[in-house]
């Protein structure tokens, strides 16, 4: 899948990398049964709302500055992979150039953290 992003990428961008910008696109229920750390939790039917925000009113929200278009890594993810497929393109569409999709999704991560 292009524009995806694999598990073991993620986790080492998460270890590693200060600029990623993580958004979980999942409802309000799914996030309650956990959240991968760092996310930034923008539900699917509000991400043209969020990204269509001015700088101020999107960091009084989500409590981050909001991530500029050419942000170096800016990752979605959802339960099983296809609402975070929609982010990612959805973002593309509105001038982020470094968008990808967490294709394993919550599902997957939530998994091989337990392990």
């Amino acid at each position: 899948m292009a524009n995806s992003i694999k598990y073991d990428e993620l986790k080492a961008l998460i270890e590693s990398n200060k600029e990623l910008v993580l958004i979980d696109v999942r409802s309000d229920g799914e996030v309650a049964g956990g959240i991968i750390p760092g996310a930034i939790h923008i539900p699917i039917h509000t991400l043209d709302t969020a990204l269509s925000m001015n700088p101020e009113d999107f960091k009084a929200k989500y409590g981050i500055v909001k991530p500029p278009l050419n942000v170096p890594q800016m990752v979605f993810y959802c339960q099983s992979g296809r609402r975070g497929e929609m982010a990612a393109g959805n973002a593309r569409q509105r001038g982020y150039t470094n968008t990808r999709n967490y294709a394993g999704a919550y599902s997957e991560w939530s998994r091989r953290q337990r392990k």
